[in-house]
């Protein structure tokens, strides 16, 4: 197990942690908004949804959980390496530029992963780890977006989750052994595609329950 811990906490370890976690919160968030999609065959069918889901039991529970440890493990190890390279390079950059990967994606991601790993406590608890006994989860749902505070706070929360994923998604694959001249550039344009399908996929929830209501 010695062994392990050394490879783990490695500089390789740790890049890779972070790209298998990292992979794996992206396919949670294309699951979720599939799921999510449901609302607009009414609240019957998103309330049917929700039922499956609620019909897994403690398996789901495991799941949030797992989700969340799972962040948890990405943000930290995100943390150490941001750590580790600025004490490599003590003197920032004098000027930031595009090229090498060097974006506004990039030089975020830190901060992005705090932001989005808070906001994932904090939609857990407003969604799922509430008193459920006389609402269903599509006036739970519509009674959070009929506050505007929270509609800002999870448009905000999508933009960044688009920043982070258009970034982390192409950078995984290269870390995984995906950094091929023939690849990469079609790995790059799908980052920032569903950079893109999140931000508007779950966006547009919020105002679409706004004016249906």
């Amino acid at each position: 197990m010695n062994w392990m811990t050394q490879t783990l906490w490695s500089s390789i370890g740790k890049k890779m942690m972070m790209a298998i976690t990292g992979l794996a919160f992206i396919g949670f968030l294309t699951a979720h908004l599939a799921g999510n999609l449901t609302i607009y065959g009414g609240r019957e069918a998103f309330n049917a949804y929700a039922e499956k889901l609620h019909a897994l039991g403690p398996l789901l529970n495991v799941l949030e959980f797992g989700l969340l440890f799972f962040a948890g493990v990405h943000v930290i190890t995100g943390l150490f390496l941001f750590f580790q390279n600025l004490q490599a390079r003590p003197i920032g950059y004098s000027r930031y530029r595009s090229a090498g990967g060097r974006t506004l994606s990039s030089r975020t991601m830190p901060y992005t992963g705090l932001i989005i790993l808070g906001f994932v406590i904090f939609h857990l608890i407003t969604f799922s780890f509430v008193d459920k006994a006389d609402r269903t989860i599509f006036q739970i749902v519509s009674s959070a977006f009929a506050n505007p505070a929270y509609v800002i706070i999870y448009l905000t929360a999508m933009i960044i989750v688009a920043l982070h994923v258009r970034h982390g998604l192409w950078s995984a694959f290269q870390t995984l052994g995906g950094n091929h001249p023939k690849y990469m550039p079609t790995i790059m344009m799908l980052s920032v595609v569903m950079g893109l399908v999140f931000a508007f996929g779950f966006g547009f929830l919020p105002i679409y329950l706004s004016l249906s209501a």
